[in-house]
């Protein structure tokens, strides 16, 4: 089956004030129809300008696509005018973004935001944009969906809000919604309720869905495969069932040692919770010939420190950029 998005060996750059820096270094993937995949790993690591380089939004005059390609339905958007771009931005393409209060215009209602996607990519009528803005209102499970599609961001709550959102990145049924962070500052039962209307709608619209997320246990629940990212590169993917029971990264380990329900049962005795020492190297240090994790990880020797490791792939779909997969 020819996979919906493949990404082969993207190399993202930034020009920063230390000179210009490989902020996504060799990063391959596939995304099949209809299937949800995860990207893992903390602030900093590459998730979120993966993101921006799949929607053509980089950072103008600062971020660029150095190298390598990202076919989607076998067209290739590193090679697509500003305007094919957005033509299928926001319609073949869509995505949530993380800060709903600063992502929604304050100056116009919520149903006007709404309808602006459909008018500009569906050509609909002014009525017709407002009567489906009702009807997605509705689908995302907002009460009183003809009232409220008058209403302001600032009349809504926070959940509303990427509600709100949501709506939005569904309005012209795209092939691909990309979900960064869809739950930040929400409390978790509103986490768990946009969790489950990710998966209804997903499987609704038949769209393959890219979480981004911090949250060990939200990939758990949402995402057949995912990948896990550090300092630009993938350090470990496959399918979430096999990494999270046999993570073959020190990273992907202690990333999942830190959440207490992946690793505790109700017949065990509860283990102590462990923190990954360290933090995420600068940008500058991106791109080095060694493994960006070496200084934080206690398996490292000096072939880490002194070389990049390859990424080594097992019968079981798992794959992993450690010197020490197989014995982990």
């Amino acid at each position: 089956m020819t996979p919906l998005l493949q990404v082969d060996n993207l190399r993202i750059e930034l020009t920063t004030r230390d000179g210009v820096a490989p902020v996504i270094d060799d990063l391959s993937l596939q995304l099949n129809a209809g299937e949800t995949l995860s990207f893992v790993g903390e602030s900093g690591c590459g998730k979120s300008m993966t993101a921006l380089a799949l929607m053509g939004l980089l950072p103008e005059g600062v971020g660029r696509v150095a190298s390598g390609k990202i076919l989607f339905d076998g067209e290739d958007l590193t090679q697509a005018s500003d305007a094919r771009l957005r033509e299928i931005r926001g319609n073949e393409i869509s995505m949530i973004f993380q800060e709903p209060m600063t992502s929604l215009n304050p100056v116009y209602t919520i149903g006007e935001q709404i309808a602006e996607v459909l008018r500009r990519h569906q050509n609909l009528s002014k009525k017709a944009a407002w009567n489906k803005a009702i009807e997605l209102l509705d689908a995302v499970r907002i009460p009183n969906p003809s009232a409220r599609v008058s209403d302001y961001p600032h009349q809504m709550s926070g959940g509303q809000r990427q509600l709100v959102m949501i709506a939005i990145a569904l309005a012209c049924e795209p092939k691909i919604l990309i979900a960064d962070e869809p739950t930040t500052a929400l409390d978790v039962t509103v986490q768990a309720q946009i969790f489950d209307l990710l998966r209804d709608l997903g499987r609704e619209f038949g769209t393959a869905i890219i979480l981004i997320t911090h949250d060990m246990g939200a990939v758990a629940d949402m995402a057949e495969r995912m990948i896990v990212m550090y300092a630009g590169r993938k350090a470990e993917a496959g399918p979430v069932e096999q990494v999270i029971e046999h993570p073959r990264h020190p990273y992907t380990k202690g990333l999942i040692s830190c959440v207490p329900h992946l690793i505790a049962t109700l017949t065990e005795e509860r283990p102590e919770l462990t923190e990954v020492a360290g933090i995420v190297p600068s940008l500058r240090d991106f791109g080095r010939d060694q493994c960006l994790f070496a200084s934080r990880c206690d398996r490292a020797d000096q072939q880490c420190k002194s070389s990049r490791p390859p990424e080594i792939e097992f019968d079981d779909g798992q794959s992993s950029a450690c010197w020490h997969a197989e014995q982990l």
